[in-house]
């Protein structure tokens, strides 16, 4: 089991270390120009030259990402309950929800900037908008495959609806639920990436922009590193609050692979 586990984590490390110094070659011997793919040198130098530059624009970046995904966890999760408990609810509301998805951002742009200008309102709504959709149906998929048989015990019992979904469907359907943060802990930053696009003053969305059109290509692969790695960063906190919460079903799921 050891020697697997340090397989899945050695191989990868290789294959990233051979990709940047293969990068790193190409660059010095000028087979690539160095404003379409700059050196590994030159993107870590933006971080040691200009920390203060990135942070400046994380902050508002990180701030719309946060602000965003907690609206829409609050929100998902009162909806997939509402799907769940009212039929009448769910028959109005899930196809507005699939359609929702089949739009993209950039089709309804010019509509946010009318609503809410180009302040961070925007940027909110645009994350909130990307990660309404996989936390709510996450959880509401979690709600209807808590089986029917413990549900007429608890309600055998004399337990009331609001017992049943307290004690048993909604600790059954966490670990959808929070299948369903991971992806949207991911798409919040792409979200709010995207939102700052439509414009504004600080954010990495523009810096790249600004980076873009003036050709600083380190710069450009410096703002898609801090974006990857604020990515994995909230994905990474939602899987150790999943490990916390949810304990026992990752010991379950551990005891299955060794028997398989």
């Amino acid at each position: 089991m050891k020697s697997k586990r340090r397989s899945k984590v050695i191989a990868p490390l290789l294959f990233g270390l051979a990709i940047l110094i293969l990068w790193q070659i190409a660059s010095e011997r000028a087979w690539i120009g160095f404003w379409v793919l700059p050196s590994p040198k030159d993107v870590v130098n933006v971080f040691i030259q200009q920390p203060q530059l990135i942070w400046t624009h994380l902050k508002p970046t990180l701030y719309a990402s946060l602000v965003g995904l907690l609206i829409a966890f609050v929100l998902g999760i009162i909806c997939a309950i509402l799907m769940h408990g009212f039929a009448w609810f769910k028959n109005m509301i899930y196809p507005y929800l699939v359609i929702s998805q089949t739009i993209p951002i950039i089709a309804i742009a010019p509509l946010l900037v009318l609503w809410f200008g180009f302040g961070i309102a925007s940027k909110v709504f645009t994350v909130t908008l990307v990660c309404f959709f996989p936390i709510s149906l996450g959880f509401f998929d979690g709600l209807r495959q808590v089986p029917a048989e413990q549900i007429q015990l608890l309600k055998s019992m004399g337990a009331s609806k609001l017992t049943t979904y307290r004690l048993l469907m909604i600790p059954a359907a966490l670990p959808s639920l929070f299948t369903g943060l991971k992806l949207a802990a991911t798409y919040s930053v792409m979200g709010a990436v995207f939102g700052e696009y439509l414009g504004g003053n600080a954010g990495l969305g523009i810096y790249m922009t600004r980076a873009t059109k003036s050709f600083q290509t380190a710069h450009v692969f410096a703002v898609i590193i801090t974006i990857s790695v604020l990515s994995m960063a909230l994905f990474g906190i939602v899987a150790l609050l999943d490990r916390l919460f949810l304990g026992w079903n990752y010991r379950k799921q551990a005891e299955y692979e060794d028997l398989a």
